[in-house]
């Protein structure tokens, strides 16, 4: 039987007071964490499908080209702790190869992530799982359950792109931190990176024919409404994802399809036709700059995985 520990602690005072900060702010704009709650996780499931959204499909290539080079190059039976698990399916592909003693799924969804180790547990039951509900975007602070030594970390997707390339900087540190045991360095990072391609790739993977990230964009809107008692009609708003090539980053925003009003719990906002919500950024690197940026955090030895196109990138970098 799988093990959940859950350190999410969901503080409703300072969960309103977050997203009335960015919805009050003179750019309005909202954490992309609350993209996920649990609709919004089964929305991205489905935009993984899609034959827009590319870096789902080609990491999944890249990792099937090379689980025995990445095996050989993290090493087998680690702790492996996966960031932003979701489904779980990403690492469990992987476990033929990295064979891990220990597998520890962290989510901020919390629900949908229990499921998730629940169902895994039962085709694995070999293998230790201890299921993380947490919000690792600020902290990085394991339960004693999990494994001191020998870490790997897995960070596929890209999510990465979610940060600042700054506040990138200071997650690889983080987890870097969270390598050393008794004072040494040990284990290291598997991690999934979006590379920079043409605009209209990019614009197509986040603005799909079918709508689908429109759905998952909106549906922030409906968990918005039940964390602050608000009052937005999804019917008002639209989804826009674009490619802003001077920041090198893809940007998704809601935009108001109306002058309206909305209303939550203590306060109010008037929103002009046109103006816009900003709910998630997506990073893209090149190979030089985020196998510096890896370096930087204090990472050694990174090794670089690609697929024929050089669309995505996947890099294991050792801690010590």
């Amino acid at each position: 039987m799988a093990r959940f520990i859950q350190q999410l602690q969901e503080h409703t005072h300072d969960i309103h007071q977050e997203l009335i900060a960015g919805l009050t702010a003179e750019q309005a704009s909202a954490s992309p964490k609350y993209l996920y709650d649990a609709l919004g996780s089964k929305l991205f499931e489905a935009i993984c499908e899609l034959p827009e959204y590319y870096p789902t499909r080609t990491e999944a290539q890249i990792f099937a080209t090379h689980a025995e080079e990445i095996a050989r190059s993290t090493g087998r039976g680690t702790t492996l702790i996966d960031l932003g698990a979701g489904n779980c399916a990403k690492a469990a592909r992987l476990f033929p190869f990295l064979q891990p003693s220990q597998y520890v799924p962290v989510d901020i969804s919390v629900t949908f992530l229990r499921d998730a180790v629940d169902r895994l547990q039962q085709q694995f039951p070999q293998i230790d799982m201890v299921g993380v509900g947490m919000d690792f975007s600020s902290a990085l602070t394991l339960p004693d359950e999990v494994n001191a030594g020998n870490r790997l970390f897995f960070y596929p997707g890209s999510s990465i792109g979610n940060f600042t390339p700054e506040e990138s900087l200071t997650f690889l540190k983080r987890v870097h931190a969270a390598c050393v045991k008794n004072g040494k360095a040990e284990g290291g990072l598997l991690i999934g990176v979006d590379l920079v391609k043409d605009k209209a790739v990019l614009d197509a993977a986040y603005d799909d024919a079918l709508g689908v990230t429109a759905a998952f964009n909106l549906n922030l809107l409906r968990h918005l409404n039940r964390l602050l008692e608000a009052d937005f009609d999804l019917r008002e708003w639209r989804h826009r994802g674009f490619f802003n090539g001077e920041s090198s980053r893809i940007e998704m925003h809601l935009e108001a399809a109306s002058d309206q009003l909305v209303r939550w719990q203590g306060g109010e906002r008037r929103f002009a036709r046109g103006e816009r919500i900003h709910t998630e950024n997506s990073y893209k690197y090149t190979r030089q700059d985020f196998v510096k940026l890896l370096q930087v955090a204090g990472f050694r030895n990174v090794a670089v995985w690609t697929d024929p196109q050089e669309w995505f990138l996947v890099c294991h970098a050792h801690a010590a």
